[in-house]
């Protein structure tokens, strides 16, 4: 099949990993990279230029894809004005920074019969695939006990710092963790309860860095996720991904030696650990899976598939609003002191 041309436009940490994976995939031709900065990239990807002006290279290359990875305000109008102009879209999460624009944004695929598909990376990986199986083979309704602080300091603390210009720690990150609520459950959520608080001096005086919230669903099942981001972080159960039902849990298991703010600790199991109520717990090796660049890698040939075989994605989009919705429903119940029904 002719490869399909594709631009990439913002060249942070998930953007420069899925430049790379379209380099090294022949189903992609790799005709354009966009950043306001010049980004240190892999050599690999040494010779392609630069461009810092998304809207000319858009205009001038034509792409059939485009990779939105920039910061979370300009997905949706970027997102618009690629499909709009005939590309297909590839954008990062947050869809959005609110439910509005998020619904926009997959208006406008359909309307254009673009391929739309967001990046919930964990829907790539195959240890996290297992999880949700294991935990649905349980049976509901359940408890979800889910967290990812992140004890950043230097550049990593720089980059969360500029996320939170725009975006909170629950509603960047707890998109990911809410997904695989709701494909475990399958419920519709009814209710959402946050609370947050500001740790640093170093954030606008209207943001938080750290916050959790409770999501209730219409099986019964409620669910708790906690972010906090920054050098004042504590390290301790950093990471918690458990999952408790009538029957039994399924848990995430770390090794100690894991760091709050490496990628790969955010991706990576371990070792999947499933208990039964009167039954011996078994341990599930998951020591040879994917790190993060191959599971950005999965993720884009996903993105040829979808293409190619023209995937009905309308499921994967409805999911990525739900989602969205509920953690902005948590940002809004931190900011007022109030539970959002929804």
């Amino acid at each position: 099949m002719t490869p399909i041309r594709t631009l990439v436009a913002g060249l942070g940490t998930m953007g420069r990993s899925h430049a790379l994976a379209y380099h090294r995939n022949p189903a992609f031709d790799l005709v354009g990279l966009v950043n306001r900065s010049e980004p240190k990239l892999d050599p690999t990807l040494a010779a392609y230029s630069i461009e810092p002006d998304y809207k000319q290279a858009l205009t001038r290359l034509k792409p059939d894809l485009v990779n939105i990875s920039t910061y979370s305000d300009s997905h949706a109008d970027y997102a618009c004005m690629a499909m709009e102009q005939g590309a297909h879209v590839f954008v990062e999460k947050p869809l959005a920074t609110t439910v509005s624009d998020a619904r926009r944004v997959v208006d406008c695929a359909k309307a254009n019969n673009r391929k739309l598909v967001i990046g919930y990376i964990l829907r790539h990986h195959p240890s996290w695939m297992r999880l949700i199986a294991e935990a649905r083979a349980l049976g509901g309704p359940y408890v979800f006990r889910l967290n990812l602080n992140q004890q950043s300091s230097g550049p990593t603390w720089e980059v969360h710092k500029t996320l939170m210009q725009t975006t909170s720690p629950i509603v960047d990150c707890g998109v990911h963790y809410v997904d695989v609520m709701c494909q475990i459950t399958d419920a519709k959520p009814v209710e959402v309860r946050g609370m947050g608080l500001r740790l640093s001096n170093e954030i606008a005086p209207d943001m938080y860095n750290y916050g959790h919230f409770q999501v209730l669903f219409a099986d019964g099942s409620v669910g708790w996720y906690e972010a906090g981001w920054g050098p004042m972080m504590s390290d301790t159960a950093f990471f918690v991904k458990d999952v408790v039902s009538p029957n039994g849990a399924v848990s995430i298991r770390m090794p100690e030696s894991a760091r709050s703010d490496d990628h790969d600790t955010h991706t990576k199991t371990s070792t999947i650990r499933v208990h039964r109520v009167d039954q011996p717990d078994e341990d599930l090796s998951m020591a040879d899976e994917p790190g993060h660049q191959d599971l950005c890698e999965r993720e884009q040939a996903y993105m040829a598939r979808a293409i190619h075989e023209d995937i009905d994605l309308t499921r994967h989009m409805e999911d990525a609003v739900q989602s969205l919705a509920i953690c902005l429903a948590a940002d809004e119940s931190v900011r007022s002191g109030q539970p959002v029904k929804l």
